[in-house]
């Protein structure tokens, strides 16, 4: 019987926890990023040069200062190799984002929140455990997965004689407490995602900025008395390109993830408040 509870729990984990597998995401993302960095920003078509034509650009021309951008992407593309692991960057808060906001519309439920926590809370003022179980069917998402098991176990402990009321009100409060925990992994799951690519990203273009900035002081030092201008001027746009790509990926991904914990704190204060209504119900009543 152990073992049977114990594979429902896990199943039920299992399930609570689905959404991208970075695993599976993250190299798809890295070949999409280098064809975005090759065959997008490298196009020929992105030059003034003539007689450019396909991965001479991307491979053999990087450091040409001879290579003239034509375009923003072009510019962009003189960035150097490290701009494409910050693309890398940007489209994986890109998507991580959508997925985070599909996740947690869904655990939220299908009819406002606010209302759904107000009519629950009558209801429970009331009594009418089976309406508010109703209820939570019609909402579902996370909150009405929670209160519901809380709401169902308030109705077994109310015919329950073989407990005191101490003891009906601590399995009250654990029964809340594990759907809530059965629930949050799918909440913050590839949350840390988005928080370590605030960091990481910033550091990266400082890799890349420090890169184009010895690049630039190496021009100067080759050209002896007469700096070489052109050679200057690519690794000062180097420098500045990743340092701009790096800045702009981690403010993003820093709102985002910010946005997202705000949204999940404020799932889980509705989760808190209905459970401590429960349980206020359940005193009043039993």
């Amino acid at each position: 019987m152990e073992m049977n509870v114990s594979t429902q729990e896990e199943q039920v984990v299992a399930k609570k926890v689905g959404g991208l597998n970075p695993a599976v995401v993250l190299p798809i993302l890295y070949v999409i990023a280098l064809g975005i960095y090759i065959f997008i920003l490298g196009n020929p078509g992105n030059f003034k040069n003539e007689g450019v034509t396909g991965l001479s650009v991307a491979f053999s021309d990087v450091e040409n200062k001879d290579l003239h951008p034509d375009s923003f992407m072009g510019i962009i593309y003189m960035g150097g190799p490290i701009v494409h692991i910050l693309i890398l960057f940007m489209i994986t808060v890109i998507v991580f984002a959508i997925e985070r906001f599909f996740v947690l519309r869904k655990a939220a439920g299908t009819g406002n929140l606010e209302n759904f926590v107000v009519k629950v809370r009558n209801l429970l003022d009331k009594n009418k455990i089976d309406e508010a179980i109703e209820e939570c069917d019609a909402q579902r998402g996370s909150v009405g997965n929670v209160v519901k098991e809380g709401l169902t176990t308030y109705k077994a402990l109310a015919n329950d004689t073989t407990l005191n009321k101490e003891q009906k009100m601590v399995a009250l409060t654990k029964s809340v407490e594990e759907a809530t925990t059965l629930e949050m992994p799918m909440l913050e799951k590839n949350m840390m995602i988005l928080s370590t690519l605030g960091t990481v990203a910033t550091l990266v273009a400082l890799l890349g900025t420090v890169i184009g900035m010895i690049k630039s002081f190496q021009a100067l030092g080759a050209a002896g008395g007469t700096p070489d201008a052109a050679a200057l001027s690519i690794g000062i746009s180097e420098a500045l390109i990743n340092t701009a790509l790096g800045i702009g990926t981690s403010a993003i991904a820093i709102i985002l993830y910010n946005f997202f914990t705000s949204k999940i704190d404020g799932l889980t204060y509705k989760i808190d408040e209905i459970g401590m209504s429960i349980q206020q119900s359940f005193a009043e009543f039993n």
